[in-house]
C-alpha cells in the first residue's frame, strides 16, 4: 500500500475515532443531596468544610437547601436570606451557651426523589453549647438526621425519607449504579477531580486530524 492510501486509511480511522468520543453518553444532570452554606450580611457562601466540621460563633447563621445540582457552582441555595436577629428573636442569650441560626428549606417538587413531597422550608435557633459545630446544632432542633456510612448528610427530619446523594439523570431518575461527589455536607470539600474530558479528547484528535491532512497535501504536490 503506498503513503497516500495508507494516510487515507488513518484519516478514515482517527475520524471513527472522533465520531465515538462525539456521541458519547450525555452528563448527568447532577446529585441530589443536602448543601451546606454560611450565611453573613450580603449572602449566602457555599461552605468549605462540613457542618461536623464547622464551629459557628454565637450569632451565626448557617443553611442546607436539598437540590439536584452538578458541584457547588451550580448548587441552590437556600431560598431565605439569612438573618440571625429575625430567626433567634425569641430565643434569648444565656451564659454559657452560643445560639446558632439555621435556615432549613427541603428544595422543590423538582428535587424531591420519586413519590416524596418536599416539607415547607422553616427556620429555628438552636442554643448549644459554646464548643457545638452546626451538626450538633442542625440536630438540636431538626432531629431525625440521617447519614450515610461516610458520614454524609442524606436527610433532615427525616426528608428524604430514603436515597443519598444519588446521581440523577436528565429526566429526573436516579442513577442506581452512581454515587455522589464529595461535598462539604460529607468531606468538608466541594471540588471533583477526574481525567480529561471528552471535549479534552475531541481537541487533540481534531489538531492530529489536521497535521494528517497537511502531510497528505504536501505529498500529493510534491507527486
Amino acid at each position: 500500500m503506498g503513503r497516500a492510501p495508507r494516510a487515507t486509511a488513518l484519516l478514515v480511522a482517527l475520524g471513527a475515532v472522533l465520531a465515538v468520543l462525539g456521541a458519547g453518553p450525555a452528563q448527568a444532570a447532577g446529585y441530589r443531596y443536602w448543601s451546606f452554606w454560611e450565611g453573613s450580611g450580603s449572602g449566602w457562601t457555599y461552605a468549605t468544610q462540613g457542618p461536623s466540621l464547622v464551629r459557628p460563633d454565637d450569632g451565626a447563621v448557617e443553611g442546607f437547601r436539598f437540590s439536584v445540582s452538578e458541584d457547588s457552582q451550580d448548587s441552590a441555595k437556600p431560598r431565605r436570606a439569612p438573618g440571625f436577629a429575625e430567626i433567634c428573636a425569641d430565643t434569648p442569650a444565656k451564659d454559657g451557651t452560643k445560639r446558632i441560626a439555621l435556615v432549613i428549606d427541603p428544595g422543590t417538587a423538582s428535587d424531591a426523589p420519586a413519590g416524596e413531597t418536599p416539607p415547607a422550608p422553616r427556620t429555628a435557633c438552636a442554643r448549644v453549647s459554646p464548643d457545638a459545630s452546626a451538626a450538633e446544632a442542625l440536630a438540636a432542633v431538626a432531629k431525625p438526621l440521617r447519614y450515610s456510612s461516610d458520614a454524609m448528610l442524606c436527610a433532615i427530619t427525616g426528608y428524604p425519607a430514603s436515597g443519598c446523594g444519588e446521581q440523577v439523570s436528565g429526566d429526573g431518575h436516579a442513577t442506581p449504579a452512581a454515587s455522589a461527589p464529595a461535598s462539604p455536607a460529607a468531606t468538608g470539600s466541594g471540588g471533583s477531580g477526574g481525567g480529561p474530558s471528552a471535549g479534552v479528547l475531541v481537541g487533540i484528535g481534531a489538531v492530529l486530524l489536521l497535521g494528517i491532512a497537511a502531510v497528505v497535501q504536501a505529498r500529493r504536490r510534491r507527486g
